[in-house]
């Protein structure tokens, strides 16, 4: 009797048309989360009606089956007729799921179905932005006051060849990026702090992406572990990125600058590859020094603040991006904004001056999320 139920019941699944139907009213989901499922919501219901000659042990055999397969979550036009676990849901994500039905977009062919942890632009698209971003950060470097302020510029007085070759390669790009970005430390304005702050920031984001990329592939290609280079690399490049991002909120650059970014990115991507292909060290040693020269660039920025040559930044709001990132607060000041930033160049000096003394072979001896460093 039982090997008879269960004969009909399987039947009962094949017969069934592979045409769209209603989920099932036994399904625990929300109905707007629900895709048709061809074949088991009718076998739900001979299930549910069976005579009593279907034993319990029967139901609780086909049961979890028939109940998993009638609610299931869909991507895109991806479709699959095995069954799978019920997922339960929180009460957010069926709720979301009932807003995308009031909006008349049901999960036909074509729309993609909420997974949960999905993101969910909000309406106020810049603030929503702004905390993507950071909320995706690799890190956050937050600093006290004191060690800010203690920041100073240093310089690693260069003894080998290629801290030598380093230090004239920075020598020569630091008189370009200053022809270009008309740096001039007696007539610097907001206008011009920003256009060559923008301009460095462009640039200073390549290295370290460059670096984690080629170590990448090399541990790829090795089929070895690269003991940790690759997020400290990542975190500088996203660093940068963030300084570019907040300070654009305060001047937008039209087309030309733009052109000579392009340009520029393009010339000093494919050279720093070439460099970093050939010797890493040598290149750490130039980002070493580069940043230095950032230190010294935020530097002279934070004292023609303190001077009063830069009236409109003394009561500039601090983007709201910059607040997240280095949780300012809501009080923060330019000046603290750009404490913040001459700390983060700060400390790619310290980490690159550091990897030019490394072997590529070694471990990574800064910690993950490490931002502070010595300033003595």
């Amino acid at each position: 009797m039982l090997r008879t139920a269960s004969a009909h019941a399987y039947r009962a699944l094949c017969r069934v048309s592979t045409e769209a139907v209603a989920c099932s009213p036994a399904c625990s989901h929300n109905r707007a989360l629900c895709v048709a499922q061809p074949a088991w919501s009718p076998a739900l219901a001979l299930l549910n009606n069976a005579p009593a000659i279907l034993s319990p042990r029967v139901q609780q055999t086909l049961g979890p089956t028939l109940f998993s397969g009638s609610c299931r979550w869909r991507t895109g036009l991806a479709q699959r007729d095995d069954p799978v676990e019920e997922t339960h849901l929180e009460d957010e994500h069926v709720g979301q799921g009932a807003a995308s039905t009031s909006d008349s977009k049901s999960f036909e062919k074509g729309h993609i179905a909420p997974e949960p942890g999905m993101q969910t632009m909000a309406a106020d698209g810049e603030q929503q932005q702004n905390e993507v971003d950071v909320e995706f950060s690799l890190m956050q470097p937050v600093y006290s006051r004191e060690y800010t302020e203690s920041v100073k510029p240093k310089h690693i007085v260069p003894e080998k060849f290629r801290q030598k070759l380093a230090n004239f390669a920075v020598y020569v790009a630091r008189h370009f990026f200053d022809g270009i970005t008309s740096y001039n430390l007696e007539s610097m304005n907001e206008r011009k702090w920003l256009r060559r702050i923008l301009f460095l920031e462009t640039v200073a984001g390549v290295p370290g992406m460059v670096g984690g990329m080629l170590r990448h592939m090399k541990s790829l290609r090795s089929m070895r572990r690269d003991n940790g280079w690759i997020h400290t690399l990542l975190e500088e490049a996203e660093n940068e990125r963030m300084h570019l991002l907040t300070f654009l909120q305060l001047r937008q650059p039209g087309f030309i600058f733009r052109g000579l970014v392009l340009l520029s990115q393009g010339v000093f991507f494919n050279a720093y590859f070439v460099a970093y292909v050939v010797s890493p060290k040598l290149c750490h040693s130039f980002v070493g020094y580069l940043e230095e020269e950032a230190v010294k660039t935020y530097t002279h920025c934070i004292s023609d603040l303190d001077k009063g040559r830069l009236p409109e930044w003394s009561t500039k709001k601090v983007p709201d991006i910059a607040r997240d990132y280095w949780k300012l607060g809501d009080k923060a000041t330019m000046r603290d904004l750009l404490l913040s930033v001459r700390a983060d160049e700060a400390c790619h000096s310290h980490v690159n001056h550091t990897f030019a003394e490394l072997n590529e072979g070694e471990k990574n001896p800064f910690a993950v999320g490490t931002h502070v460093v010595p300033t003595a």
